[in-house]
C-alpha cells in the first residue's frame, strides 16, 4: 500500500488535540479520514460523498441560527 500523506482541516484547533486529518489514496482517489483522538481508526469515502456530507452539515448549520 502506498503511503498516505494526512493534512489537518483547517476547521481542527490547536496543535494536536480534536483534529480530523484527511488524505487522498493517490492511486484510486479514496478519501481517508482520521480523528486525533484515535489514529488507529480510519474511515474511508469517496470525494463525492464527503462533499455531500460537508453541503449537509453546513446547510444544517446554518439552518440552526435562524
Amino acid at each position: 500500500m502506498t503511503e498516505l500523506s494526512w493534512q489537518k482541516s483547517t476547521f481542527s484547533e490547536g496543535a494536536g488535540a480534536n483534529c480530523v486529518y484527511l488524505a487522498a489514496a493517490p492511486t484510486t482517489g479514496v478519501i481517508h479520514l482520521q480523528e486525533s483522538d484515535t489514529p488507529e481508526t480510519t474511515l474511508t469515502t469517496t470525494p463525492a460523498a464527503l462533499a455531500a456530507l460537508i453541503r449537509t452539515l453546513t446547510r444544517g448549520s446554518a439552518d440552526l441560527r435562524r
